[in-house]
Parts: structure tokens; C-alpha cells; sequence
């Protein structure tokens, strides 16, 4: 059985978007009694660090810091029609942030297997300038970075799988051979980007992944671009470390999309995913919570990936063909990872 350092922290429930908004701290609340099952018994409690200025600044400039710290001082700050901040919005973003780091820092160190971030508020949306999405800081970004600059990770693998495509982790990487970012997501949805033929630039060309999948899509058209195009090139990319912005938007009951997962199909990626890790990383791998907005099949989901985190496996159920996206994106990146 497997250690999973587990990262929860009240204070991550002070971030108040506003009655009736999407992301709100019930999520969290839906998974409390979870993660005290019986079953998880071998969850270890991580705590939580605030995130300083130099490590926050090693993902956004001193104007997006500035402009989330600002909003201390006012009851509501609206950075745009989704991205709202209360008074302790800053503090627990810097929390999520911090305490991403604390955990991953756990890992590395051996006191835990592989981590799970029950944080929020979430990341991948939001930009090296400015929030975004539901997004103040880059959680994941910032755990990227922290890992290459502290512990000399050289190649961080990061998988998005939440349904909305991760904007601001993908421009923060573009030209950076040194991440991999491979996103899955419903496309075309918010926030517009995440083509096929978007696969970065410079010396980061072929380092950025995009498997849009359409709406209506299920495990299948999932399943086809892990074995397709995700596993093989992420295996060529021979990771260090594997982090996962984990939404589970892309459930069949989440409100905010039209993607037809459900929990078992979360624990086949995650299986994959794990597998992965232990052999090229040493088993080193760390999910953080993305979206997810429909509290039941949030819980149940989680649930899932804790189950796979602390050493079962799960299988996809059958062997699906490559979508046309899934196989215009391994052609575009047939040459670089010789697929």
C-alpha cells in the first residue's frame, strides 16, 4: 500500500467567489467525509505554507502579485465576469499555493509515495499577468517551478484532464523543453485555446500536447489518446516528476461542460498516469485539484483516484481507435517523439 500525502487546510474555504458561483467552498465540504473512510487510512495529513512573493514570481510578475494581494482590502474585487476575490481570497491562494509546494516537497523527500491537493482556489487558467477563470495563482505552475529550482527536478511532466483547457499553464511552458504540458479537454469550450496544432515554440516546440476531445466525447475518445499519442510521448519525455491539474469538470454530471466521463474513467487515467511515474519518475506524482462542480460526482471521483493513488489499478474497458484530433496531433508529433 502506498503513502499519499494528503494537503487540506480550512483556511482554503475563506475564498468567497460570491452566492451562486460555481466554485465555492462546498467542494470542499464534500469531500471531508471521504477522506476520513477507513479505506484511505493510509492518507497522511500535509500541512499547509503560505506561498512567498520570489516563489509566486516564478510563475507571474509583480502586477498579477500586486493585484491579488490588493484584494484584501475590499469585501468583493471582480478581476473579471468568472474571477471573483473576497477579503481572504489572497491569503488562501497563497495557502494553495504554499501548501502545493509543501506537499510536493514531502514527496521528493520520501516522507510520502505520491500526493493529492484537495486546495483551492484553482490554477491552470490563471496567466503569467493576470487571474483568470476562476484562477488568482498557478498552483501547478508554481509546483513546477518550485521543483526544478529547489530540487533540481530537470523534466516535470504536467496532465491536465479538466474538461477546460489550462491557458495560463500552457503559455507559461510554450518555449521550456524542461515541462511537458499534455492537456485533454473539451474543445471548442472556455477558454478557446488548446488546438491541436498548438505544440509550443523555440526550444519548447513539441513539449506542448493538445488532445481536444468534442462534446459528447466518453471513455473511449480518453482512452484512445492515452495509448495514442499521451503514454507514448510522455514515456520519450522520460519524466522526473509527474503532476496532474486534476478537474473532474469532464464528468457526466458536471454542469459545466458536455463530456461524458464518469469516476471509474478517472481511475483508469490515473492508473496510467501512476504507472507511469513508477517508471520513470520513482513513482513520484502528485494530483491538484482543478475544477469539479457537481459536489456527488466530485466526491465519487476523488474517491476513485485516492483508491489508485494508494495502490489499486484500474483498467480501461476496452481497446478504442484514435478520434481524427487524437491522430492529427500524433502526426504533428510524430517527428519530434518518433510516434
Amino acid at each position: 500500500m502506498a503513502i499519499t500525502g494528503l494537503l487540506r487546510d480550512e483556511r482554503f474555504r475563506l475564498h468567497d467567489p460570491g452566492a451562486g458561483h460555481p466554485e465555492r467552498a462546498e467542494r470542499l465540504a464534500a469531500l471531508d467525509l471521504l477522506f476520513d473512510e477507513p479505506r484511505h487510512s493510509s492518507l497522511v495529513r500535509v500541512e499547509a505554507r503560505a506561498a512567498n512573493d520570489a516563489e509566486l514570481l516564478a510563475v507571474h510578475d509583480q502586477q498579477h502579485v500586486s493585484l491579488v494581494a490588493g484584494s484584501a482590502g475590499s469585501a468583493l474585487t471582480r478581476f473579471d465576469a468568472d474571477t471573483v476575490a473576497c477579503k481572504d481570497s489572497f491569503e488562501a491562494a497563497r495557502l494553495a499555493a504554499g501548501g502545493a509546494m509543501a506537499l510536493a516537497d514531502a514527496i521528493v523527500e520520501g516522507r510520502v509515495d505520491n500526493g493529492f491537493a484537495a486546495l483551492r482556489p484553482p490554477g491552470h487558467h490563471a496567466e503569467r499577468d493576470h487571474p483568470m477563470g476562476f484562477c488568482l495563482f498557478n498552483n501547478v505552475a508554481v509546483v513546477a517551478q518550485h521543483l526544478r529550482r529547489v530540487h533540481g527536478v530537470e523534466r516535470v511532466l504536467i496532465v491536465d484532464w479538466d474538461v477546460h483547457h489550462g491557458n495560463g499553464t500552457q503559455h507559461r511552458f510554450y518555449d521550456d523543453p524542461g515541462v511537458m504540458y499534455v492537456s485533454l479537454h473539451q474543445y471548442p469550450w472556455y477558454p478557446g485555446s488548446g488546438a491541436c496544432g498548438e505544440t509550443g515554440q523555440g526550444p519548447g516546440e513539441g513539449f506542448t500536447v493538445n488532445l481536444p476531445v468534442a462534446a459528447g466525447a466518453d471513455w473511449a475518445g480518453y482512452e484512445s489518446a492515452f495509448r495514442e499519442v499521451l503514454l507514448p510521448v510522455a514515456a520519450a519525455f522520460d519524466p522526473d516528476f509527474v503532476l496532474v491539474s486534476a478537474g473532474f469538470d469532464a464528468h457526466r454530471d458536471d454542469p459545466l461542460a458536455q463530456v461524458g466521463l464518469d469516476e471509474h474513467d478517472f481511475a483508469c487515467m490515473a492508473s496510467d498516469l501512476l504507472e507511469l511515474a513508477d517508471s520513470s519518475a520513482d513513482g513520484r506524482a502528485m494530483l491538484l485539484l482543478e475544477g469539479g462542480y457537481e459536489l456527488g460526482a466530485l466526491s465519487r471521483s476523488v474517491d476513485s483516484v485516492l483508491g489508485v493513488l494508494g495502490g489499486q489499478r484500474a483498467r480501461w474497458p476496452g481497446q478504442a481507435e484514435a478520434g481524427p484530433d487524437t491522430e492529427k496531433t500524433r502526426q504533428l508529433l510524430a517527428a519530434t517523439w518518433g510516434l
